[in-house]
């Protein structure tokens, strides 16, 4: 069987959160959509490096939220967000034509989780950065000066 049969063939398994695409080609993309390791995220990583930031955790459990990249011992956490998953207020996304009210409740949840753990984190003491994925693609340079500022102005 060629690459494209099995692709073809693939059963995509519904778990029940989201409803039904309407073409098969949307269940396909959606599916690929990762949460971890970005391409915003790895680019973010990549020139940190770059400006000598390195020694950050990735993903670390202990604490909430999950931060994508921080700094235990500065207690520096940054959220790098898609622009579309947690609705952008620069680029404004527009929202799916279809199961819109699914999608707005969905967005409105992922809105007030991503308030929560910077609320949660901040009042235990850390410093929290969100930066957008828009930032990233069009002034990353920019993103990575304000948080070696951040880093720096942080005494631990």
């Amino acid at each position: 069987m060629n690459r494209k049969n099995k692709a073809e063939s693939k059963i995509y398994l519904r778990d029940g959160r989201s409803p039904l695409p309407k073409h098969e080609v949307t269940s396909r993309i959606m599916s690929s959509i990762r949460a971890k390791n970005t391409t915003p995220e790895i680019a973010l990583r990549k020139s940190l490096m770059l400006y000598d930031l390195s020694g950050y955790r990735l993903h670390w459990k202990n604490v909430p939220g999950r931060p994508d990249i921080c700094y235990p011992k500065k207690k520096l956490a940054i959220f790098v967000n898609g622009c579309y998953w947690h609705r952008c207020p620069k680029c404004k996304p527009d929202f799916p034509k279809s199961h819109k009210r699914f999608w707005q409740e969905k967005f409105s949840r992922n809105v007030d989780r991503d308030r929560k753990k910077v609320r949660q984190l901040r009042k235990m003491g850390w410093s929290v950065i969100t930066v957008w994925e828009c930032d990233i693609e069009k002034r990353i340079n920019s993103v990575v000066r304000r948080i070696a500022k951040k880093y720096a102005a942080i005494k631990r």
